[in-house]
């Protein structure tokens, strides 16, 4: 099969450093071309794939001082237009900027989508695009917007090599991914000092949540807390993997929450919060613990003494891995190119 993968130039495929989304395209490109695809990755310049790799921009947008991103994601989404007779399938993982430019071709599309979709200005749009059809991470993501072209809900996955199990348990707490209001990192250090552990901190800090990083500073001061800042992915393995626990104690819709399933593949239990995907991703008691509020935690905490991390090493190999994702993406591909076949042949 032809497979274009369309990304988004913020990060690198796979990012340097902190990004979800594409590593996710990432792990699924390379999945795709470990099956014997033939698979063209639109992605920045200084992406590392199996692939053939289509750029448009030299470096990712956030490392190379980008002013104008909506420029470069227009010039790169002219290019998949001008290509597009040479693939079977198209995969967007651009959110809505390509909806118009997707209707003018008898093409096979679809669009993961990755964001958060309880916004206000989204209704109307997808309202209007009602024939795109689209991908969700999680069935909760998909909520808000029900009434949309939904075709799958394709868990994300991780290669099974990447991380590494480790059967002892862990010495101190774990937070990994953004210092932001809807992360509640404050939260993870109250845990934390309730339970008189350390906590390890690496997350980075975008330009967006560096008023809720200053109003949490002091915290950072605790002798118990350790801020790494941001963390590549060779570091996460050790980092995930060393721990006791992940703390997840999330306050906002989370469309999936890559970080949980990292965690799992190192046997590291979660301790999650009950917002968004966590109580659709989490199996209670054998990957962790889905819980409501701090009180919740810190008595979660405590009852994993006994914690199995081979059992949870067992939940992410049935159910997370890049393998399972990429299948279930070539079934959705699929069952779209029959469709198309027929539509256009009606056509």
């Amino acid at each position: 099969m032809r497979i274009a993968l369309v990304a988004p130039l913020f990060e690198s495929v796979p990012p340097k450093m902190y990004g979800g989304t594409e590593r996710v395209v990432s792990y699924l490109s390379e999945e795709l071309v470990h099956e014997g695809h033939d698979v063209t990755l639109f992605a920045s310049g200084d992406s590392v794939t199996a692939a053939r790799l289509i750029s448009t921009s030299r470096r990712a947008l956030r490392l190379g001082g980008c002013v104008d991103s909506l420029a470069a994601h227009i010039l790169m989404l002219g290019r998949v237009a001008a290509m597009a007779s040479e693939f079977d399938v198209i995969h967007f993982h651009t959110d809505y900027l390509h909806f118009p430019l997707s209707r003018l071709h008898c093409l096979t599309h679809v669009t993961t989508l990755h964001g958060r979709l309880d916004l206000p200005q989204l209704p109307p749009l997808y309202n209007e695009y009602r024939d795109v059809p689209l991908v969700s991470i999680s069935g909760s993501q998909r909520a808000p917007l029900a009434f949309a072209n939904w075709v799958a809900t394709v868990h994300h996955g991780l290669p099974d090599s990447l991380y590494t199990f480790r059967p002892e348990r862990g010495r101190y707490l774990a937070f990994l991914g953004r210092v932001a209001p809807e992360k509640r990192v404050d939260r993870a250090i109250e845990i934390a000092r309730r339970v008189d552990m350390e906590l390890w901190i690496a997350a980075k800090v975008d330009r967006a949540d560096e008023a809720y990083y200053e109003s949490i500073r002091p915290l950072l001061r605790d002798p118990r807390v350790h801020y790494l800042g941001e963390i590549g992915e060779q570091e996460k393995d050790k980092f995930l993997g060393e721990a006791y626990a992940l703390l997840f104690p999330i306050d906002w819709p989370e469309p999936f929450g890559l970080v949980m399933i990292e965690a799992m593949a190192c046997g590291t239990p979660v301790i999650a919060f009950a917002r968004g995907s966590v109580p659709e991703l989490m199996s209670n008691g054998e990957t962790g613990f889905v819980v409501n509020d701090v009180d919740e935690a810190v008595a979660a905490l405590a009852r994993l003494e006994t914690f199995n991390r081979r059992r949870c090493r067992r939940v992410f190999e049935n159910r997370f891995t890049a393998q399972r994702m990429g299948q279930n993406y070539l079934a959705v591909y699929r069952r779209l190119i029959t469709a198309k076949e027929r539509s256009c042949r009606v056509a």
